[in-house]
């Protein structure tokens, strides 16, 4: 089977292939031709995996998914969520401050450690929304999974919030684990897993 993810993001796009396997060929936006920045203005998760696979499927008429996923952190009332990849560069809450960069891993994390500050509620989720269209078909995938943010940045490996997002049950960061473990307990890989199920069902 042949499907677009519609994505152009080398990690997402490593993470998926490596989860999937050799069960179905994944092709990127640009292996489409689709070098168009597409737009993500949905205030869920739900919406904007749906409106990326929809602009695909509408201009390229191919099977497609799409993803979308936020951290979800409890003391912030479920900041950023949704605005997760551009959350240093919306308006801070504390101080008005505008960065000019968004997909700023650095200055994301950042920020969030700004301002969790001292509060002792670190706990956190990822949770990752994946949209499929299918034979015209929309179905949704849901993966999970819990933590805590950390206080400091830990490990090499990884991209986004990995350094300070540990999992539960375990005692290292996501970018402490490294790929191959991250891959079989994330919240991507648990809504692929879903993915991949129905996929090989419907063959």
């Amino acid at each position: 089977m042949r499907i677009v993810f519609a994505t152009n993001n080398k990690h997402k796009l490593s993470e998926i292939r490596q989860i999937l396997g050799d069960s179905v060929e994944v092709l990127s936006l640009s292996d489409i031709g689709c070098n168009v920045d597409i737009p993500e203005t949905g205030t869920t998760l739900e919406q904007n995996a749906l409106q990326k696979a929809q602009y695909v499927f509408e201009h390229y008429h191919t099977d497609v998914f799409a993803d979308d996923t936020g951290l979800e952190v409890e003391a912030l009332h479920g900041a950023p969520g949704v605005y997760s990849a551009r959350y240093a560069a919306m308006d801070s809450a504390n101080d008005g401050e505008k960065a000019s960069v968004s997909h700023d891993s650095e200055a994301n994390m950042a920020r969030l450690l700004k301002e969790l500050g001292e509060n002792n509620n670190r706990k956190a989720r990822f949770r990752t929304v994946i949209a499929l269209i299918l034979h015209g078909q929309v179905h949704q995938f849901e993966g999970i999974v819990n933590g805590e943010i950390i206080r400091e940045r830990k490990g090499g490996e990884g991209f986004g919030y990995d350094p300070i997002f540990k999992p539960d049950g375990y005692d290292y960061t996501f970018a402490e684990l490294g790929l191959d473990i991250k891959n079989q307990i994330s919240h991507r890989a648990r809504a692929t897993k879903k993915l991949c199920a129905f996929l090989q069902n419907a063959n």
